[in-house]
């Protein structure tokens, strides 16, 4: 009869991987935080000031991925200013009635080498059987700023 394996698994260290790591919870944690505080505000209440909630969140970013987070928020607002910015999972994100339709993850956040601009099914970026919904970015320079406002607007358009 053969073994029955563990719940765990091991990663190519040799340590052991039990579920989520401590940034995944985090984000976990925040995106309930973002849940409760809707849900205080109620359907009737004064529509909150979103905006000013990610470019805190922004602010808080260490400096690379602050400057990269403030060109892709001033790019999506030029090129789509029907979107939304919203915190998602603690992320500024930009939502069509409510749907987020595009993120920044910050590189700090899950300790990776490079920040991404990530889009959900509801962006219109259908092209064939296979296309790109995410996107690392490490610099913005002219051509990937441009290419980020035709993104953004091929997603809502």
């Amino acid at each position: 009869m053969g073994t029955q394996a563990s719940g765990k698994s091991s990663t190519a260290t040799g340590e052991k991987y039990d579920g989520f790591t401590d940034e995944e919870r985090g984000a976990m944690k925040e995106r309930a935080q973002e849940l409760k505080a809707a849900a205080r505000r109620g359907a009737r209440a004064a529509k909150p000031d979103t905006e000013s909630e990610v470019l805190a969140k922004i602010a808080e970013m260490e400096e690379a991925d602050r400057v990269l987070a403030e060109r892709v928020h001033a790019i999506v607002r030029a090129n789509a200013p029907e979107l939304t910015p919203k915190l998602w999972y603690g992320m500024p994100a930009y939502a069509s009635n409510g749907k987020v339709v595009c993120f920044f993850q910050s590189a700090q956040k899950f300790k990776a080498r490079y920040a991404t601009l990530g889009f959900n099914d509801l962006a219109n970026l259908d092209d064939g059987a296979m296309w790109a919904t995410a996107f690392a970015l490490t610099e913005l320079t002219a051509d990937v700023e441009a290419r980020i406002g035709e993104l953004v607007k091929k997603a809502v358009g």
